[in-house]
């Protein structure tokens, strides 16, 4: 059974592994992330710790038993009770209830680690699979104005009650 783990400097290689198998898979829902990407994901990766340990952000991996890295989940600007989430799982568990699960984990994390009231998720208008994990795992459409790209819909999921 995977398990949702915050990340960690020892996960480095398996979710570097992650991004490169999966990567055509993600380019073709989201923008590529690009050789730099690549190039640089040994500081890149030391900087998401960093950012970790300020509390600004919480990093997660979702790990199957043989230690991959089967999907991250991330909350992003941290701060008065709220964050924004982002997942990305790989192609070989989508369509399996795989990251609605990981989501309704997380959402219970955010508010037993973290603190946190509510969650915000936003997506491209393209991504029907991302908008059903949401509405799953009960976020509900939210205005638009907000943090990221507001290119397609935002969702929103109140957290209380949800320890």
């Amino acid at each position: 059974m995977p398990k949702l783990k915050q990340l960690h400097a020892g996960h480095a290689s398996a979710v570097l592994a992650f991004e490169l198998a999966n990567r055509a898979y993600f380019a073709a829902s989201v923008a590529d992330r690009g050789d730099a990407f690549f190039d640089t994901f040994t500081d890149r990766y030391s900087a998401l710790l960093a950012e970790q340990e300020a509390g600004v952000c919480a990093f997660y991996v979702l790990v199957a038993e043989d230690g991959s890295v089967l999907g991250r989940f991330n909350l992003y600007d941290i701060g008065n009770g709220t964050a924004e989430l982002g997942y990305r799982v790989a192609q070989s568990v989508a369509g399996h209830g795989v990251a609605t699960a990981a989501v309704r984990e997380l959402c219970r994390l955010a508010v037993a680690r973290h603190g946190l009231r509510t969650l915000r998720a936003g997506t491209s208008r393209e991504n029907l699979a991302s908008q059903r994990v949401l509405a799953k795992a009960g976020f509900v459409p939210a205005d638009p104005a907000g943090p990221g790209d507001a290119s397609g819909p935002w969702f929103q999921c109140d957290l209380r009650g949800q320890q």
